[in-house]
Order: C-alpha cells, then structure tokens, then sequence
C-alpha cells in the first residue's frame, strides 16, 4: 500500500481504506522494542523542563548582543529569538553551547537548534540537558547520529522520561533513515493503548501517506493537534482523504485538524448556516478544499460577517461571489472589511463590482500594500499621468512591490518626481 501512496501519488489508490486501516492497526517499526518498553500511561503533554526567564529590556539586550556575538546570527534574527528567551548572564547558555560541542554538534547544527527550541539556553547542563544526551549515546547510537537527530527536532531535549525521549528519538531516527516501505507491510502486535502510543500510530500512518518529514515533526512534538485518539484520528482521516486532499501538503494536516475538532452535528450546523446564504452543500465543500478554515467560524460569526457586507453595499449573490473567489473573506474581522472596502470604494471610487471581482484585495495589508499604493495613485490622478479613469484594481494591487513602482513610479524619466513619488510610497 505504501508504494501506492507515498510521496504525492494521485488519490484513486486511496480509496481502499481497509489497507489505511491494516496499517494503522499492524504498523511494525524499527524501533518497536524500545517502544514496548514505554508505559501507556506516558503523557503526550510531555512538559518542557525548561523555564523561561522572566527580564527586561536589559535582558533582552544582552540576549540579542550574546546570540550574535556566541553564534553569529544576524541582528533581527536575533531579535526575533529574544522575544522567545531572554537572560542577563551568559553562564549558562556558555555551558549549552560547551556541552553541545563536546558532543560533537556543529556551529551550523547549533545555531539551527537554537533558532528552533531557544529556551534550551536555559537548559539545566548538570541535572538535565547532560544526563539526556548521555543516555541517548548509552542506547548504542553513534555521536553522528545523536547530532542529525538532534538537530533534526531539538525539542525531544524538553521531554521528560528516558522512555518517552526513546520513544521519540527511536521515530525521528527512523523516519530520517528509512527509504522503503516494506516493514510497514509486515504484521506485528498491535500497539499497546495510551496518548503518546496513539500519537506515535497515527503519525505513523500519515508518514505511510507521505507527508513531509518537517509536518510530521511538528505533529510529533506538539502537544495539541489531530494525532491523539484512535477511532475519531480513523473516521477524520478517512473523510480528508476521500476529499481528495494531498497528503504531502500542509492544507491536509490543516483539514484533518479541522475535521477532527469537529462534531457531526457541529459541522452540519455550519453547512447549514452556508446554505441559508445561497451556498449548496457541494459549494461549501468546494470552498472547504481550498480554505479549509471555512468550516472555522462559528454560525454566529458567518451571519454578523454576512451583515457586515451587506451593510456596505454588498449583496448576497455578491457575498457569495467574494467568499468563493476568497473563502478567507468570511474570516475577517468587520473593522478590516469596513476600513477596505471604505478606502477603496468610497475614496478611491473603484466600484464595488471590482472588490467582488478580486476579493482577494481585501486579504491584503493596509499599512504595507493598500495604502501605500492608494496614495501613489491618488499622486497621480491630478498630474494627469493615469489617464481619463482609474486603473483596474486587480493591475494595481495584485502584484508584487517591484511592480507596481516599475509600473507607477519608476517608469517616469522626470528624476523629481520618481524621487517625490518613491517619498510618498515609503512614508505610508
């Protein structure tokens, strides 16, 4: 079966859900005997034991002065950490970075565990962070395998238990290093029951489907999301695959997790709530394909969002056009729906129609697309330079920035004005 499906294969294959089902009940792995020895009582909400260190701007300044200084990263990069982890003394990151090494982790290796899972910074080198990757290196793994491992998902570094770090590191291992499918099609014992069992199952099967090492990883340390359970992991497995969704892409693990924290009854309140707009059943899963996060909203926020364009001038087969064209559109608040569609109506006087025709303007930043590009056209409208009407809204923003200043501002040869127009667009 994995032949058939793994990597990006079409989906007609994946219609023989008994063999998804053999598989999710026999799956045998390379590290089933590490894995039998964990307790099904392991909990998947394997805390950190790693706290934060609560400074202030003095913290963070020093932090970002030491990951640039100890690791070379670049400033913003450094900055953006710092809002992770802060510290006012380099002695213990020092002794991190001094264990990190000693085991064999390149500069290269530590900079992306860092960037990845900062807080190990504050790791506890004596009585945590060492004891771990000594165990590790005691299972018999050589120290280059402990540091592609590592590296690969650092965050295992945060579980607690030597049964549950083994349980995970022996599933990174293989999934790193597996490049067939034919111990999957092997019968064994079933798994025994438990959260972090259930977890390592159902990723399990979704690696069988193909999808990719770095949302696998994710799913697989994440304390939240559609892995935990059996039966109700099953069924929404099985609906999000029947829809046809590609497993290899992050919009099935998107759908899944949807389906999941969904009821029936739930899901079929808020078809419902859609079909009393004008939607059929079949458009909402259309939509659904596309955006997964359709089926998001609660019933009450789909009908005040319904209220919101209508009270703009919108009508309802116009809502239903733009929710179709932008499904993302019955996400936005009423405040960015309103702010919008008021700017580039009511003041820059392109018609409704063109929001309905190219709703996904409404998607875009205020501060960083709309507005700055507003009043470089509102620049040249009395000059003279845009002709006798506006251009169409779609040629003015659905277009990356080096376009549209080669179309509206760096084209003209008077020097003046491209630098007066270029102050316009940078000052918004």
């Amino acid at each position: 079966m994995c032949s058939l499906i793994l990597h990006g294969k079409r989906f007609g294959e994946l219609q023989k859900w008994r063999n998804l089902r053999f598989v999710m009940q026999s799956n045998a792995f390379a590290f089933s005997n590490s894995f039998s020895s964990a307790t099904a009582t392991a909990s998947v909400a394997d805390a950190d034991d790693v706290s934060l260190v609560s400074v202030g701007l003095k913290g963070k300044n020093f932090t970002v002065s030491y990951l640039v200084g100890s690791l070379g990263l670049p400033k913003n990069h450094a900055e953006s950490i710092s809002k992770k982890v802060r510290f006012e003394d380099k002695s213990n990151p020092d002794s991190v970075l001094k264990l990190l090494r000693k085991h064999g982790f390149t500069d290269t290796q530590i900079s992306s565990i860092v960037t990845s899972y900062p807080r190990l910074l504050l790791a506890d080198v004596k009585k945590s962070l060492g004891p771990k990757l000594q165990f590790l290196l005691s299972r018999g793994g050589s120290s280059s395998e402990l540091t592609e491992i590592v590296s690969s998902v650092p965050r295992i570094l945060g579980k607690r238990g030597q049964k549950t770090i083994s349980v995970y590191y022996d599933f990174i291992k293989d999934t790193l290093h597996d490049t067939t499918c034919s111990k999957y099609e092997t019968s064994c014992q079933s798994f025994p029951q438990g959260n972090l069992e259930n977890k390592i199952r159902n990723v399990s099967v979704l690696r069988e489907l193909g999808m990719p090492r770095k949302l696998l990883f994710r799913l697989l340390i994440s304390g939240d999301g559609p892995v935990f359970g059996k039966e109700k992991f099953e069924e929404s497995l099985k609906k999000v695959v029947e829809m046809g969704f590609n497993p290899t892409s992050a919009k099935f693990l998107e759908a899944l997790t949807i389906v999941q924290g969904l009821s029936d009854k739930t899901i079929e309140e808020k078809v419902n709530a859609y079909k009393r707009l004008g939607f059929d059943v079949g458009d909402v899963w259309t939509v659904f394909k596309r955006w997964p996060n359709f089926l998001t909203p609660s019933e009450k926020k789909i009908l005040n969002t319904v209220e919101t364009y209508l009270g703009l001038g919108f009508s309802r087969d116009e809502f239903a056009m733009v929710v179709r064209r932008f499904p993302q559109g019955i996400g936005l608040s009423a405040e960015t729906i309103k702010k919008k569609t008021e700017l580039l109506v009511k003041k820059m006087n392109w018609p409704l129609k063109a929001l309905v025709s190219n709703p996904a303007v409404l998607g875009y930043s205020m501060e960083k697309r709309i507005v700055p590009r507003c009043n470089v056209i509102n620049a040249l409208i009395p000059k003279g330079l845009l002709g006798s009407e506006l251009p169409s809204i779609s040629y003015v923003f659905i277009c990356s920035n080096e376009v549209f200043l080669d179309r509206y501002v760096k084209k003209h040869e008077d020097k003046k004005l491209v630098t007066e127009l270029m102050t316009i667009y940078s000052a918004s």
